[in-house]
């Protein structure tokens, strides 16, 4: 699996409970954020208003690219 590198700042209490978490499911804090942006990303994908806005993106970047191709 390709995988990337993120940068994440987060304020120090949420950092520190994120820890937290993470050691009491025994698990690294990489591992903890990697299954919250996975379940966060699911959650986005099956809210309907969500789909209407990516729709609304995909048409917006299809006419960019579009008229950047007829140049």
């Amino acid at each position: 699996m390709d995988t990337r590198t993120t940068t994440l700042r987060l304020p120090g209490p949420i950092a520190e409970a994120l820890e937290i978490v993470a050691r009491a499911d025994n698990q690294s804090v990489s591992e903890a954020v990697r299954q919250a942006v996975v379940e966060h990303i699911r959650m986005r994908r099956a809210d309907p208003e969500f789909q209407q806005s990516l729709r609304r993106l995909l048409d917006s970047q299809r006419e960019v690219f579009e008229r950047l191709a007829q140049l």
